[in-house]
């Protein structure tokens, strides 16, 4: 058994090979669920939907989000329909009060629907609309996951990182925003002051106090004292070997570590870790700016620091830094599933090394 912590896209294209390294049946894969947003009503779990998407042979390899040849019909025509009615375009948080009130899973990254800033697919909209509606009869996310997983063929189990809340918030030099609006209509331009991972700590008064509320610019402040906790299934699977793919530490792993007892467990349990970067050089996406925001040397050396849990890493062989810890050197770049068998061997073999 192995389990491996997805964010992003650096795990799920590791993914593609590790099924070939290890029986997909005794896989399972721990998706962080702080990047989710509501929009438009429908709960949309970008990191979750790309492992399903993946293992159901739909997702779109070129951008590795979305599905393969999607349509995008409803999305252009609520972008035509803002434009004609003279709606201002762009992320559109909901008022304060909408943001905890109904399906709890949602605080806190609650958006309007208008001129949509996620570029939504239709058939990958109808995953969000069966997510919502399956959420709203009252299952929790982990169920409603492995209902789609099902839907979809997943050869591994995936689980979301908690069934409660968790918003990623980072905070800029143009103000707090939410990871989405930073990275996704922002284009990771605003320099990174802080990140907050919002519903791990049930006191709000331990949150960053430079927030400020208005309800269509900046995400509303924490009006709930509910802590979010790993599911059991996460416990269970965290018991296991884990393998971190080349994600980013601070948006992707990082709110499953703020998460109580994750940590905890990870030291108790072999750990390997695939750098992101090749010394400082980072592969792909704002790993850099964000880690140098939170003042985590934006290289190999920090991702190290970032997990001093980890028992072993997987660095690229052009990658000279001096770990104190196990080092298994490879070509660590996935563009294929050649890479990805390659990458997954090496985890594999650093794993051996590390039990």
């Amino acid at each position: 058994m192995v389990t491996f912590l997805a964010g992003g896209t650096g795990t799920p294209k590791l993914l593609q090979g590790a099924t070939t390294v290890w029986d997909a049946a005794s896989i399972t894969v721990v998706g962080n669920t702080g990047d989710d947003v509501e929009i438009g009503g429908h709960l949309v779990c970008p990191d979750i939907d790309t492992v399903l998407f993946w293992g159901g042979d739909v997702l779109d390899r070129e951008t590795w989000w979305g599905i393969d040849n999607d349509t995008t019909a409803t999305h252009e025509e609520l972008s035509r329909i803002a434009s004609a009615a003279d709606l201002e375009a762009g992320p559109r948080y909901l008022p304060d009060d909408a943001q905890t009130a109904g399906r709890r899973i949602a605080n806190w990254r609650r958006f309007s629907g208008v001129a949509e800033f996620l570029e939504i697919g239709d058939r990958d909209r109808a995953v969000h609309i069966t997510r919502t509606g399956l959420l709203d009869e009252g299952r929790s996310l982990t169920e409603v996951t492995r209902t789609l997983a099902d839907a979809f063929g997943l050869a591994v189990d995936v689980v979301p990182m908690s069934d409660d809340p968790v918003a990623t918030i980072v905070h800029t030099d143009d103000g707090p925003l939410h990871f989405q609006e930073y990275w996704v209509d922002r284009r990771a331009d605003p320099a990174v002051e802080a990140v907050e991972f919002r519903g791990t700590d049930p006191d709000p008064s331990t949150q960053i106090s430079t927030m400020q509320t208005t309800p269509t610019q900046t995400p509303p402040t924490q009006t709930t004292t509910t802590q979010a906790t790993p599911t059991r299934a996460v416990e269970e699977a965290l018991t296991d070997p884990v393998v971190i793919g080349p994600s980013n530490p601070v948006t992707s792993i990082g709110p499953m570590l703020a998460l109580p007892g994750v940590e905890a467990a990870l030291r108790e349990t072999p750990v390997v870790a695939v750098s992101p970067f090749v010394e400082d050089t980072v592969f792909s996406g704002p790993a850099a700016e964000l880690m140098a925001g939170v003042g985590i040397d934006p290289s190999t050396a920090g991702v190290a620091a970032a997990y001093p849990f980890a028992d072993a890493f997987v660095l690229d062989a052009d990658d000279g830094t001096d770990l104190d810890r196990e080092v298994v050197r490879t070509d660590t770049r996935i563009e294929n599933a050649a890479d990805a068998e390659r990458v997954a061997r090496a985890c594999r073999s650093a794993l051996a090394a590390v039990r």
